[in-house]
C-alpha cells in the first residue's frame, strides 16, 4: 500500500536532493527513513532558501517516489554521516502553501500552521498528496 509523505527542508537541502535524486529527512535520521518503502510518495516543504536562514520560501518544492533499495549512510564531511534513500523526482514546480492552507487536512484549521512543520516529516493522507501534486502541476500517478 502506498503511504504519502512530507519531507521539510531548505529549498536549497532539497535542490541538491533532485539534482542527486535522494531525500534525507530529519537531519538524516535512520529511523524516519526506514518507514519509506518503494513506491511511496514524498513532496518537500521547504519553509526558507537556506537552513535556518534566507528569505521565506513557504513552498512546496519537489515531489517524488521513493525507488527500490534502502537507506544508506553517506559521508559528507566533518563527521557528518547522514542516511539518505534513492528518489525518483518527478518534473513539478513549486507551489506556495498559502493557498493550499484551508484545504489540506493537516493545516485547515490550525491559526499556527507553521508548526505542524517542525516534525521534519510526517506521513499525510492521499487526497492531501493530490491536492499537493495538482499543485506543483504534476497529474496521477498508480
Amino acid at each position: 500500500m502506498t503511504a504519502y509523505w512530507i519531507g521539510v527542508a531548505s529549498r536549497e537541502h532539497v535542490q541538491r536532493g533532485v539534482a542527486s535524486g535522494f531525500c534525507q529527512l530529519c537531519h538524516g535520521n535512520a529511523a524516519t527513513l526506514r518507514r519509506l518503502k518503494p513506491g511511496d510518495r514524498i513532496v518537500y516543504y521547504s519553509p526558507r532558501i537556506g537552513m535556518r536562514r534566507g528569505e521565506p520560501v513557504q513552498a512546496f518544492t519537489a515531489i517524488g517516489e521513493i525507488a527500490e533499495g534502502d537507506s544508506e549512510r553517506v559521508d559528507i564531511g566533518d563527521g557528518f554521516v547522514p542516511y539518505r534513500r534513492c528518489v525518483i523526482f518527478y518534473r513539478s514546480s513549486a507551489a506556495a502553501i498559502q493557498p493550499l492552507l484551508p484545504v489540506l487536512s493537516f493545516t485547515r484549521r490550525l491559526t499556527n500552521w507553521g508548526l505542524v512543520f517542525r516534525r521534519g516529516a510526517f506521513s499525510m493522507d492521499r487526497a492531501d498528496y493530490e491536492t499537493i501534486a495538482h499543485a506543483m502541476g504534476v497529474g496521477p500517478r498508480r
